[in-house]
């Protein structure tokens, strides 16, 4: 998607240890129109797809896969990081590494809001060694239901994740797909996509 591709050249700064910091339009402070597009893309990309329910990680995805609810029309659930008072009730749970905090965390997601009757599309911000996926595919697979695609605003091609979920069968399309960088020139390189 070029108009992603050209907002993360333009205020996307890379950073050593394979990390682009695009904090001021995607993952913390937030461009909604954006994502308007970036959801209308998704949209386009799975329109063959009979989905009925969003599902994301807390956090940096929720944006993106509440401005795709509204584009699909679908509910959106998140998985929390962190079981609190509030959620009652039968869990489904799955352990997920975090490249960019270099963390693992157990994520819950309540069993009243995924069931057998779900056709998931699971939406992301960033792709990097795909555990976060395995672990929101591992829930949709608890839950009975079924991954019907993946769709994420960045990949790193350059690293595995990408790979290792297209080579488990998932449909999964990635916005922007970033085959280099470098943070002392502050270069770029992204794979070219279908648009």
């Amino acid at each position: 998607m070029k108009l992603l591709e050209d907002r993360i050249k333009k205020d996307g700064v890379i950073k050593e240890g394979n990390v682009v910091k695009v904090d001021s339009f995607l993952n913390h402070q937030m461009d909604v129109e954006l994502f308007l597009e970036m959801a209308k893309e998704f949209k386009s990309k799975f329109a063959s797809h009979n989905i009925n329910k969003i599902l994301t990680i807390e956090s940096s995805g929720i944006g993106i896969a509440a401005i795709a609810g509204l584009e699909f029309g679908v509910p959106v659930v998140f998985a929390k990081k962190s079981k609190s008072i509030n959620i009652d009730g039968d869990m489904y749970t799955a352990e997920v590494e975090s490249f960019t905090h270099k963390c693992k965390n157990q994520v819950i997601v309540s069993k009243k809001f995924l069931s057998s009757e779900d056709r998931v599309l699971i939406i992301d911000d960033f792709l990097a060694n795909g555990c976060a996926l395995q672990g929101l595919i591992s829930i949709v697979n608890e839950s009975g239901g079924t991954v019907e695609g993946i769709g994420i605003a960045v990949e790193k091609g350059f690293q595995s994740g990408g790979r290792t979920i297209r080579n488990l069968g998932f449909h999964l399309e990635s916005l922007a797909i970033i085959d280099a960088m470098d943070a002392a020139t502050q270069s770029i390189e992204f794979r070219q996509q279908e648009e």
